[in-house]
C-alpha cells in the first residue's frame, strides 16, 4: 500500500476544532466547562494537537534501558549482603543501599555481586574516609558505583548541616576531587518535596536551585571533580500518572539549560525514581500496590535510568519478605511482561505530554529565576521561605483531600466502614521530635493521616 490512510481527510486546525466544541456546548462557555486548572497553575486543554508543539524544546534523550532496583538498609555489612544476593536472585538489576553508618565495609556489602550490577550507595552521613575507601574498592573492580553525596539535601531534610557550613561544603569537594573511579559523587534529593507536599513545579525549581548551589560552589573552589561524572536526582513519583512523566522530562531539560552555563562543565542527568509515600494509606492498604504500579510506569515512561519500589504496607510496617517480594516482582512484570524496555522514548511525540513537559519546565525556570534573584537556594531555606511556599502547596493539597476533590480510593472515598486498622510495627504518623536546629526543617506528611488518626 503506498497511499496514506489519511490522504483522503482535509487536514483540521486547532481553531476548528475550538469551533466545532464551542458549536457542541450551545452557549456553555468553553474555558469554564473543558479547562481544567491544575495544582502546578497550568491549564490542562480538551484536546493538543501537532500546532502544540511549535517551538517547543523536545526533550530526546531516554535511557537505552532502566532498571529494577532493590532499595536496602544497611545497619550490618553481612547482613545487607545477604539482602542483596538474595534481591538479585528474584530479579533485582541494580541495588540501591542506604548506610546508616561508616562501619559498613563496602568489601564485605558487595561480596559476590556481578560487577555488571549498578551500585547506588546513600550515606546517612558525610564521612572523606569512608569514600576514600569507596573509591579504592572501585579503582580495583569493575563496579559502576554512584556514591550519593548531599549536604544541602540534608539541611533541608533535618535542620542541620553534617558539621558545618564551611566543612560541609569542603568535605563535599574533597568527595568529588577524591571519587575519580566512581560513576558520580554527587546527588539531589528531589524526593523529599514532593513527599512534603509541593507542587511538581516547585519540586523541579527546587531541584534545579540545589544543584546550582553545588555547581556554584566547585566554580568557585576550582574543583572539577563534578566535570565528566553524572549527577544523580532522586525523584519520588506521585499519582497524576501524565504529569509525573512530564516532570522527569522536564528535569532533563532544565538540568541541561543549567549545567550548559558552566564553562568547560559536562555532567550528565542521571534519575534514580521511587514512589511517592505522600499518597500511601493504611485504610484499604492492599490498594498501595495498583498506586506504585502506576508511579513505576510514569517513572520508567519518563526516562528515569533506575527505578525502585515501595512495598506495599511499608508506611506500618518493617521489612518483610512478602512485601519486598511482591514490590518487585510488580516491576519485573512491567518490564518483562509488558515490555516497557522495548521502546525507546515512547512518551517522545505524544502532544499533551510534550506539551506539559514545556509548561511545567518554563513555571519551573521563572521560580528557579526568583530564587536566584532571592539569593539563592541556601539563603532562601535559611530564611524560611521554601518552607512556607511548600506549606502553602501541602496546606492547599489537603483542603482539596479533605474535601474528597483529590480521591485516595479506600481512604477519603470508597471507605469500607468495616475495615479494621492493621497493627502497626512502626508507627505511621508524623511524630514531633524536639531538637535544636539551624533551620525549620522540610517535614513529609501523608495526606491520609489525619482520617487515619481519628479512627
Amino acid at each position: 500500500m503506498t497511499k496514506s490512510l489519511f490522504e483522503g481527510f482535509d487536514e483540521v486546525t486547532a481553531k476548528q476544532w475550538k469551533q466545532k466544541i464551542q458549536v457542541d456546548l450551545k452557549g456553555a462557555d468553553y474555558n469554564e466547562a473543558l479547562i481544567y486548572k491544575s495544582l502546578e497553575g497550568i491549564d490542562i486543554k480538551p484536546f493538543y494537537n501537532q500546532e502544540d508543539l511549535e517551538g517547543l524544546h523536545i526533550q530526546n534523550y531516554h535511557p537505552s534501558r532502566w532498571k529494577v532496583t532493590q532499595k536496602i538498609e544497611v545497619k550490618d555489612s553481612s547482613q545487607g549482603n545477604e539482602a542483596a544476593l538474595d534481591s538479585i536472585s528474584k530479579g533485582a538489576e541494580s541495588l540501591y543501599f542506604v548506610i546508616e553508618n561508616d562501619a559498613v565495609d563496602i568489601s564485605i556489602l558487595l561480596n559476590n555481586i556481578p560487577e555488571e550490577t549498578p551500585i547506588y550507595l546513600a550515606p546517612q552521613f558525610l564521612s572523606i574516609s569512608f569514600s576514600e575507601t569507596v573509591n579504592t574498592f572501585a579503582a580495583h573492580n569493575k563496579y559502576a558505583i554512584y556514591l550519593l553525596t548531599d549536604s544541602i539535601g540534608n539541611l533541608a531534610k533535618s535542620g542541620n548541616w553534617y558539621e558545618t557550613l564551611e566543612k560541609d561544603q569542603s568535605n563535599v569537594d574533597t568527595v568529588s576531587k577524591t571519587g575519580t573511579h566512581l560513576k558520580s559523587t554527587l546527588s539531589v534529593d528531589i524526593s523529599l518535596y514532593q513527599n512534603a507536599g509541593a507542587t511538581m513545579v516547585q519540586q523541579l525549581a527546587y531541584g534545579l536551585a540545589q544543584a546550582n548551589e553545588y555547581l556554584n560552589q566547585f566554580e568557585q573552589s576550582g574543583s572539577e571533580g563534578l566535570n565528566k561524572k553524572e549527577i544523580v536526582f532522586t525523584v519520588a513519583v506521585g499519582g497524576n500518572y501524565f504529569f509525573e512523566i512530564a516532570k522527569l522530562k522536564a528535569l532533563r531539560l532544565l538540568w541541561k539549560s543549567l549545567s550548559t552555563e558552566y564553562n568547560n562543565f559536562t555532567s550528565s542527568c542521571h534519575i534514580v525514581a521511587f514512589p511517592s509515600t505522600r499518597n500511601k494509606t493504611i485504610l484499604d492498604y492492599n490498594v498501595n500496590m495498583l498506586r506504585t504500579t502506576m508511579e513505576g510506569m510514569s517513572a520508567i515512561l519518563g526516562g528515569a535510568d533506575a527505578v525502585y519500589n515501595m512495598p506495599y504496607d511499608a508506611v506500618y510496617h518493617n521489612e518483610n519478605e512478602f512485601g519486598n517480594r511482591i514490590a518487585i516482582n510488580q516491576l519485573l512484570v512491567l518490564k518483562h511482561e509488558s515490555n516497557f524496555d522495548m521502546v525507546s522514548n515512547p512518551a517522545s511525540g505524544s502532544y499533551y505530554i510534550e506539551t506539559l513537559t514545556d509548561q511545567l519546565a518554563k513555571e519551573a525556570l521563572d521560580i528557579f529565576k526568583s530564587i536566584e534573584k532571592g539569593g539563592g537556594f541556601l539563603t532562601q531555606l535559611k530564611s524560611g521561605q521554601i518552607q512556607k511556599k511548600i506549606k502553602e502547596s501541602a496546606t492547599r493539597e489537603q483542603i482539596l483531600f479533605d474535601k474528597a476533590k483529590i480521591k485516595l480510593t479506600g481512604a477519603n472515598t470508597y471507605r469500607n466502614n468495616d475495615e479494621v486498622l492493621p497493627e502497626f510495627e512502626k508507627s505511621p504518623f508524623l511524630e514531633k521530635k524536639s531538637r535544636k536546629t539551624l533551620i525549620e526543617p522540610v517535614i513529609m506528611r501523608r495526606l491520609a493521616e489525619k482520617i487515619e488518626k481519628n479512627l
